[in-house]
């Protein structure tokens, strides 16, 4: 069977709604690298969009996850609880940012995770208001659609959204918002739509995702800190993307020295098993009452024991240090990049291992290139590489490596992006 059989299959039984960026069916993955039903091989600048950070198959990860598979999958924590969910539970709130007590529960997504936080937050203050970001994603439910600040794809078609949900803009300098003019924006919103002593909840990715791998500035969330302070609004840090030592940090609001009230997880916390969490204050994570939280599968007991592979993993092989050195190869790599083409590529960025570029046309910030953006998506397979796209003008490709991967196998992956691009530019 080969790729073009298999997606032909796949396009009669799977939604169009749930499409694939590659025609490209994985047989086998290690590491940093993929081999396809052809035996092609591939390699992996996505990682899974951020959720294998200690790489494919790692040992460590397999050997945990047959381990508790040969004594029990499934029991529901909230009938019948495991002792791997617990320290599993003990280990996430000792490496959660900040000196405070804190609590944790366990679902099954990212986007749960989201909806919860914004249950606890109401619960907690009483409030019915969450404020997000402009160019923000937090998930495909509806309520996290509704808290997303990205129409296409993400909300296209789907409406109604649920009310007392608010967006202001997210400070980048590189499209002239300025953290004073989104702290601006936020009083602006407290007097023209909803009063800040009937909002609950703030809600900020310290790197944006979708929105094209902005981090905020240190300043701003620490604003963001003084300002939920002020008012008795809830803090909650969506660290699905940047968790686990993605950004250099094990959480990248670190970066920033600020402690969120509630954070969500996800994505890399469990090497590729489904698994999510929130973490947050104790006094905010009790306020709803019992059976008000949970969710059949989630601390699923396989993710759980994977989980705590990774901590291991990421304490054991320094991967918030790798992040930063790989990260910095990245940059100095792409920058070269840059510096031959001025005109298209206008900024290289990373926080650790979120790293981008933002494609232009004629070195015009006022015009993103969305077209060399989908045609190096679309040639990457043809070079061997597995890249993503992102941004608010669908005009920045992402690169995501495992933070395992060695200096040898990013530079090759580079030197077949760079081959990439000059063949479609030159």
């Amino acid at each position: 069977m080969n790729n073009q059989e298999l997606q032909q299959r796949k396009n009669k039984v799977i939604a169009r709604g749930q499409g694939n960026l590659y025609q490209v069916y994985v047989e086998r993955a290690e590491g940093s690298e993929l081999w396809d039903v052809e035996g092609d091989r591939y390699i992996d600048f996505g990682a899974g969009i951020a959720v294998c950070n200690t790489g494919h198959s790692h040992p460590k990860v397999v050997a945990a996850a047959k381990q508790q598979l040969d004594k029990f999958s499934h029991t529901c924590v909230m009938v019948n609880p495991y002792e791997v969910a617990v320290e599993l539970a003990e280990k996430l709130v000792d490496i959660a940012p900040g000196n405070s007590d804190k609590k944790a529960i366990f679902v099954s997504t990212g986007a749960e995770a989201v909806e919860n936080c914004v249950k606890i937050a109401r619960a907690y203050t009483g409030r019915r208001g969450v404020i997000a970001f402009n160019g923000a994603f937090h998930g495909r439910t509806n309520l996290t659609m509704a808290l997303t600040g990205k129409i296409t794809p993400y909300k296209n078609l789907f409406g109604p959204f649920p009310a007392d949900i608010f967006h202001a803009p997210y400070p980048i300098e590189l499209h002239d918002v300025s953290v004073k003019q989104s702290l601006k924006a936020l009083e602006n919103l407290f007097k023209v739509d909803i009063a800040p002593s009937d909002v609950a909840a703030i809600i900020i990715e310290p790197v944006q995702g979708e929105g094209g791998f902005y981090a905020a500035p240190a300043e701003f969330l620490q604003a963001l800190r003084r300002l939920c302070d002020q008012h008795g609004i809830v803090l909650i840090a969506d660290e699905i993307q940047t968790g686990f030592a993605r950004t250099g940090k094990m959480f990248s609001f670190e970066h920033a020295s600020v402690e969120p009230d509630l954070i969500t997880m996800a994505k890399g916390i469990a090497g590729g098993f489904p698994l999510a969490a929130v973490v947050g204050k104790s006094e905010i994570m009790d306020a709803p009452l019992p059976g008000g939280l949970g969710g059949t599968y989630g601390a699923a007991p396989i993710a759980c024991a994977a989980a705590l592979a990774v901590l291991e993993i990421i304490e054991e092989e320094q991967l918030e240090a790798r992040a930063e050195q790989l990260g910095a190869l990245f940059n100095q790599r792409l920058s070269a990049l840059q510096t031959l083409y001025p005109q298209l590529i206008g900024e290289v960025r990373n926080q650790g291992c979120m790293i981008a570029i933002e494609l232009f046309k004629e070195g015009d910030v006022e015009q993103p290139n969305t077209e060399l953006t989908q045609a190096i998506i679309a040639g990457a397979a043809q070079h061997g590489l597995v890249l993503l796209a992102c941004g608010f003008y669908a005009n920045v490709i992402r690169f995501l490596p495992a933070l395992t991967m060695s200096d040898k196998l990013a530079n090759e992956g580079l030197d077949s992006f760079d081959k990439l691009f000059k063949a479609l530019v030159d």
